[in-house]
């Protein structure tokens, strides 16, 4: 846009109209903005904190070890809170909170992991999707209401993924590993994907429930319904319930 020059000759009038035209073209640049956001700014959705993970159990880890079976019926039977808190940390949690080091090994201390709970089934929790934060364990409202047919239908109607209360959705965001080792970080991620996974499917068998590692699903599909950025790729899903 071209500045008008000002001079001291120019009559406080003409002043006046030039301060009302450029009023209303940075008025109009303003409400153009609005309408490419929708005109309104989206609320900060409230955090939902978590009961605190217990540190010690009844199962041994050897003894889950043994038990852990992938389980594809579930019954109706909800999970808590404080289940779904437990398995959360077991897969991401923050164990070291001076460096924020977690339950899995990252590689260079990257974490370029995200979990995303998917809830049909949830006492005290509504139905819908919430996105885990590590460092405050407490859950992140992102989609409202039972998403559960969506997702199984983006995953081959896999009914495991209908049955289950509730299903851990692992995503990554390669870029916060791939800016330390290049092309390499994709190995990287993959391994602590299944690392995560694995901590995941030990906590259930040590709280009495059961679990399966799905990695069949359209990645399209499953990132345009978890509404995950250009940069964050789906890798897991990992339905979890009482066994049926």
């Amino acid at each position: 846009m071209r500045a008008w020059p000002m001079s001291r000759d120019m009559p406080w009038s003409g002043l006046k109209v030039a301060a009302a035209l450029l009023c209303l073209v940075f008025w109009g640049v303003a409400c153009n903005a609005d309408q490419q956001s929708g005109g309104e700014a989206m609320p900060t959705p409230q955090a939902i904190q978590l009961p605190e993970p217990a540190l010690s159990g009844p199962v041994s880890l050897e003894e889950a070890l043994a038990l852990r079976r992938s389980v594809r019926g579930f019954s109706d039977h909800p999970v808590t809170p404080a289940e779904i808190g437990q398995l959360l940390w077991a897969a991401q949690g923050v164990t070291e909170p001076r460096r924020g080091l977690r339950t899995a090994p990252s590689a260079g201390a990257t974490y370029p992991l995200e979990i995303i709970v998917i809830v049909g089934r949830a006492e005290g929790l509504a139905p819908g999707a919430y996105r885990y934060a590590p460092g405050r364990h407490d859950l992140i409202p992102v989609l409202q209401e039972d998403q559960r047919q969506s997702l199984a239908r983006a995953a081959l109607n896999q009914s495991a993924l209908l049955q289950a209360p509730v299903t851990f959705a692992v995503t990554a965001v390669h870029a916060r590993t791939e800016t330390r080792y290049g092309r390499r970080a994709i190995r990287y991620v993959d391994m602590e994907a299944g690392h995560a996974a694995q901590n995941l499917s030990l906590q259930a068998v040590a709280l009495g429930l059961g679990s399966v590692v799905i990695g069949a699903f359209d990645d399209r599909d499953v990132a345009a319904l978890l509404n995950l950025s250009s940069g964050e790729a789906p890798l897991y899903l990992i339905p979890v319930g009482k066994p049926r």
